[in-house]
């Protein structure tokens, strides 16, 4: 369920480096302080560590993960996904969108392998597309102070790019994904405690 995609514009391009993994704001402010991102070069790929601290229930952080077939919706530059096949645990999806960083764009196309490990991990592996690879795996660490810890952490690589632009392009677009990520999860959670409060609505 990972997929790179497009930065949401800044009216700022310095602040560009901001994936996300999108992937999905406003109504994360609290959370996206609280967001960090590790980026290290490991030869051609980029491996990426993502983390957030939320304030919203075990299942539907898991249910907002595994929503494969709307991640269009909330998830920036993702132009489409979708469940093509159901193995079991996994799910066969194809996605397409496009990463931006600055002036530059990259179209993605890419058919992905998701294995939903209940309850606390969710796998996803490059079968084919325009990437060289991509491997990541969501974890939800629930934390004593009742919150959840989300975590991606992962190795993509482009084709067909120079190193550095390659790296600056995967980072954003991954940071830009796990923000948006965050920011529906708790976009969702609000919704679920305004109907708690008020019935009716």
């Amino acid at each position: 369920m990972l997929l790179m995609v497009e930065p949401r514009r800044d009216p700022h391009p310095g602040r560009a480096l901001a994936l996300s993994l999108a992937l999905l704001a406003a109504p994360a402010a609290a959370s996206a302080e609280e967001v960090t991102v590790e980026a290290t070069r490991r030869d051609e790929a980029l491996e990426v560590v993502c983390r957030a601290l939320l304030d919203a229930p075990h299942e539907l952080v898991w249910q907002t993960l595994t929503d494969y077939n709307r991640l269009a919706e909330f998830i920036p530059g993702m132009r489409s996904s979708r469940v093509i096949e159901q193995r079991g645990a996994e799910a066969i999806v194809e996605q397409s969108g496009e990463a931006r960083f600055l002036f530059i764009s990259y179209p993605i196309d890419v058919t992905l392998s998701t294995v939903e490990r209940p309850p606390h991990a969710i796998e996803a592996t490059l079968l084919k597309g325009n990437l060289k690879q991509l491997h990541g795996i969501y974890r939800i660490e629930p934390q004593r102070d009742g919150r959840i810890l989300l975590s991606w952490s992962g190795t993509v690589e482009a084709e067909s790019m120079p190193p550095l632009l390659g790296e600056m392009l995967m980072r954003a677009s991954i940071e830009d994904q796990f923000r948006g990520m965050v920011s529906e999860i708790e976009r969702r959670e609000a919704l679920r405690r305004a109907r708690r409060r008020d019935p009716g609505r």
